[in-house]
């Protein structure tokens, strides 16, 4: 029995290293600016994190802040997670990076960092109307509540109004050192290394595993920059405008759909556009092409179909979610304008300039055949006139006629004839050879 306790008690020895070697933590990256490219990334740390059993996710974080929708994001991927998740702030987690801090469990600090003021600012960094400054306060005492962190502090760092004893009066905006936040429990330790926090939350020995980017993100952050989306949008609207002037479909309707499915899908993975900015647009290119193939004339048709298509690209610039006023509209505005004027100007360009260049006119035939040369399109039947003949079909008033053995197409002059009458011809008109009947 000894003998089997023993044994029991080595085998215990000898597993422990390997099973501390089998814990793995996951690291993810909060750099830079905070945009919406950011967010998918998160996500995708922390689905990779929760299908591979890791005990925990630490994200490295030094930023100044960015988009808030952006923020929520990420604080909401943060917050559904079942892992441990660890902030490690390295430098600064500033504005919307305090935010996303305060929303993992833990949150260690390395010497000399900073965290705090989150008010909410516009795109030239004024502050934005008290409510905006309410959802976000209500957001920083949300994610402190969760995590058992002070709730003042939380609010103070949105609100310079918030009074916290001791740290700041009613005219500061709260943004704490790593020495105040570890005083008044915002932060949980503080680390000089990714070894000393591994430590620091008993997960000495374990395997890190770091999540970069990978380059689909990387397209969809290349795609949604305003210049790429400028131009793709500028690309829609001129080649579409080229296949609704050429017939059939080709290479020009082919590019303007990729244009628009690349701005949809970017937007769409960025969660700025939902299927309902893509069933409007779909929508409107509808009404549009109703308009301009089936109804005649241009009217509600055409106009409502334009809507729809402006309104869906204009909401999937700006986005869709609660989140629709943090985002730039002023941005959105002009990328959409941008977008349109250069549209017209290219189409404008082209139809003025194109077609008298040296290229161009390689592409088309620019022999002209002249009457005075001896060329004619059709041959003449003025020798005709005067000439009598018979009527082979009823003429009502075109038919068919005889004339010294030549059948030739006519047209009666203000008659019903019938086949077999004798008819004489009175003009010739281009083509059209006129006759009457001979009394």
């Amino acid at each position: 029995m000894k003998r089997k306790i023993f044994l029991l008690l080595l085998i215990c020895v000898i597993a422990l290293p390997v099973v501390a070697q089998n814990k793995i933590v996951y690291m993810g990256h909060i750099e830079g600016e905070i945009d919406l490219t950011m967010a998918p990334y998160v996500k995708r740390v922390i689905s990779e994190a929760n299908e591979a059993g890791a005990e925990a996710i630490i994200f490295k974080i030094n930023t100044f802040g960015g988009r808030v929708d952006a923020a929520t994001q990420i604080k909401d991927a943060i917050i559904s997670s079942n892992i441990l998740t660890i902030a490690y702030i390295d430098h600064r987690a500033i504005s919307a990076g305090s935010y996303i801090a305060l929303s993992c469990k833990k949150i260690a600090m390395a010497p000399g960092s900073s965290i705090g003021a989150a008010t909410v600012v516009d795109q030239s960094g004024n502050k934005m109307s008290e409510k905006y400054q309410s959802f976000m306060r209500s957001e920083m005492r949300s994610v402190a509540e969760k995590n058992g962190r002070r709730t003042d502090i939380a609010q103070g760092m949105v609100d310079e109004r918030i009074v916290v004893p001791g740290l700041v009066d009613s005219t500061e905006l709260i943004t704490l050192t790593t020495d105040e936040a570890l005083k008044y429990g915002i932060a949980d330790t503080v680390v000089t290394s990714t070894k000393d926090l591994l430590k620091a939350f008993n997960l000495e020995n374990a395997a890190i595993v770091d999540v970069t980017p990978n380059w689909a993100e990387d397209v969809v952050g290349f795609l949604h920059n305003p210049i790429v989306t400028t131009l793709l949008l500028m690309i829609g609207f001129v080649v579409l405008f080229i296949e609704v002037k050429s017939p059939g479909w080709g290479i020009p309707g082919t590019l303007g759909v990729l244009a628009l499915l690349l701005f949809f899908g970017s937007s769409y993975i960025l969660e700025l556009a939902s299927s309902l900015e893509i069933f409007m647009f779909i929508g409107g290119l509808v009404l549009l092409g109703l308009e301009i193939f089936v109804i005649p004339g241009f009217g509600v048709t055409g106009i409502l179909g334009i809507i729809l298509m402006l309104a869906s690209l204009f909401m999937a610039l700006v986005g869709s979610t609660t989140l629709f006023e943090f985002g730039n509209i002023s941005t959105a505005l002009i990328q959409l304008s941008v977008s349109l004027l250069s549209a017209l100007a290219f189409v404008f360009f082209i139809a003025k300039y194109l077609p008298k260049s040296r290229h161009f006119n390689k592409l088309v035939l620019s022999d002209e055949e002249k009457s005075d040369k001896g060329f004619v399109s059709y041959p003449t039947n003025k020798k005709l006139v005067g000439i009598e003949g018979i009527a082979l079909t009823t003429l009502r008033p075109a038919g068919s006629a005889e004339f010294n053995g030549q059948k030739v197409d006519v047209v009666a002059d203000s008659e019903y004839i019938e086949h077999g009458s004798k008819i004489k011809v009175l003009r010739v008109e281009g083509i059209k050879v006129v006759v009457q009947k001979v009394k």
